[in-house]
């Protein structure tokens, strides 16, 4: 099992799909986990979440436990799949609880402003 670290991402952070910001918040959690790039989770109450529409997938992560997907619905399109929560995290990550991470890409940034 590879090792993670979890810790208060410094500064004010943004994220934005489709030109819209979802959320800003200077209470996110950076999770590092091996030698991944490091993940932006926000809590969930700094987040428009009726922009977010729970699917029906999920992913079983042997480290975190399971991942429920949210997608984003825009003006323009909707980002499948695009966010992500684990409700009952492992006890190794149990500060993600309650926080949402993006998949980021074209249509979805997170960044510090």
């Amino acid at each position: 099992m590879t090792d993670i670290t979890i810790r208060k991402a410094e500064g004010t952070w943004v994220v934005r799909a489709g030109g819209a910001v979802l959320g800003e918040s200077k209470n996110v959690l950076e999770l590092s986990e091996g030698n991944a790039d490091p993940v932006i989770y926000f809590p969930r109450e700094d987040i428009a979440m009726a922009f977010l529409d729970e699917s029906d997938k999920q992913a079983e992560d042997v480290a975190k436990g399971t991942a429920n997907f949210f997608s984003i619905v825009t003006k323009s399109t909707t980002l499948e799949n695009a966010a992500w929560s684990y409700d009952a995290p492992s006890e190794t990550a149990a500060r993600i609880k309650g926080h949402l991470a993006f998949s980021t890409g074209e249509k979805l940034a997170v960044e510090r402003v």
